[in-house]
């Protein structure tokens, strides 16, 4: 089985870090949006509207960067794919759960978002490019202010959030 193709971050273009940012932020919002989708079947409405506010911030987060890149490069072609990323800010798939509180699924975004800032600390010492190492220094940043706000999302929840999923489960029965 071949390797999955890897972005050279020591010779990454200006316009090919704006690409692989703008896709990072499309894999996350996507995937919040299939939680979504699976805490309605749940019936988890708190959990539901917390992944629906992620989704949206990360999409906004995607359309000023790709502003930024119409911008500067107009529309040149896409030379980075989704191949050359899996989860860099996007949550495990194995994350939500049946019953899952508004905490939870909080907590399930802070580690979403810790996951980018790591992505972004580890790949500084390997960029060149100063345009570059600017964009990932300006994401590795903003990805602590969005811990932050998911912080204080967290702090201001009410202490009855605290339930856990086996408030919910039901005891075995004989048959």
């Amino acid at each position: 089985m071949s390797q999955p193709a890897r972005v050279d971050l020591a010779t990454i273009s200006l316009q090919d870090a704006l690409d692989l940012a703008i896709l990072i932020e499309e894999e996350a919002q996507e995937r919040y949006l299939e939680f979504v989708d699976q805490m309605a079947l749940h019936h988890t409405p708190e959990a539901a509207r917390f992944f629906a506010s992620m989704a949206e911030n990360e999409r906004k987060h995607g359309e000023e960067l790709r502003a930024r890149r119409q911008r500067l490069f107009a529309d040149a072609p896409r030379r980075v794919t989704r191949a050359l990323l899996w989860d860099v800010e996007a949550p495990d798939y194995d994350q939500p759960r049946a019953f899952m509180t508004a905490r939870q699924a909080m907590e399930v975004a802070l580690r979403s978002e810790t996951k980018a800032h790591e992505f972004f600390v580890q790949a500084l010492p390997h960029v060149s490019e100063p345009e570059v190492r600017r964009l990932f220094q300006e994401l590795r940043d903003e990805e602590l202010v969005h811990q932050s706000l998911v912080n204080e999302a967290i702090r201001n929840l009410p202490a009855s959030d605290a339930s856990d999923a086996s408030d919910y489960e039901d005891e075995p029965v004989a048959h």
